[in-house]
């Protein structure tokens, strides 16, 4: 079966609906408690490469159950309706198709950050570790 829209596509189109922010605008809002950064990639990505302090990780593969209420997986996390969600992924196509689901499931408060983590490492924004990561998620547990 022949592909009739490619995945070049879907992310343009996700990228001309999608609310998109530079890394430098998000740098300046992670210590905003109305402000979630959610880091969707793999957690080998997260492992290899490390990720954004104090973000939550929530795997794409999983992402609308642990947003949607009704969901055996839902994660509260995703309730607070006064926050931004602002999500990314290694390049910021996957990131663009999510924040893009997410809005479709109603959801206004959702961004992306446009390079993902990519773009977010050769700005010099700050990293943490996995194993940093898993100590602060821990630690709010």
């Amino acid at each position: 079966m022949p592909i009739t829209k490619g995945y070049q596509q879907l992310v343009s189109e996700a990228m001309a609906q999608v609310k998109t922010y530079a890394v430098t605008e998000v740098r300046g809002r992670l210590a905003d408690p109305q402000v979630q950064i959610v880091d969707i990639r793999d957690v080998r990505e997260l492992e290899r490469e490390g990720t954004v302090p104090g973000c939550f990780n929530a795997p794409r593969g999983m992402l609308e159950f642990w947003v949607d209420p009704a969901s055996p997986y839902y994660k509260p996390v995703f309730g607070d309706d006064a926050k931004e969600f602002i999500l990314f992924c290694g390049a910021g196509w996957r990131s663009a198709l999510a924040t893009q689901a997410l809005q479709a499931m109603g959801m206004r408060n959702v961004a992306h950050i446009d390079g993902g983590f990519t773009e977010w490492v050769k700005q010099g924004a700050p990293v943490e570790t996995y194993e940093q990561h898993k100590a602060r998620r821990h630690a709010k547990a």
